[in-house]
């Protein structure tokens, strides 16, 4: 296995990580528990932004731009539903 699958898979496994997380700080019934998941939840999500970051670097995750114009169409179709 290369780089880049461990890299993929460490990735989707701090994304399902980071919903479980969200999950059980929606769900939790006392502050304390509300507070560890919370917090679990956080350091969940800087993992996954860091393995992000570290992929993109490598030009393993690549991104594009959206248009401008695109941008401004869903724009005015949401403006319009409020």
């Amino acid at each position: 296995m290369d780089d880049k699958c461990l890299m993929e898979d460490l990735l989707l496994e701090a994304k399902g990580v980071c919903d479980l997380y969200m999950h059980g700080t929606i769900e939790s019934a006392t502050p304390n528990v509300h507070g560890a998941f919370d917090c679990a939840l956080d350091e969940s999500l800087k993992m996954q932004d860091d393995i992000y970051r570290r992929m993109s670097e490598q030009g393993w995750f690549p991104s594009e731009s959206a248009e401008p114009a695109r941008i401004d169409k869903v724009r005015q179709k949401f403006s319009s539903q409020s």
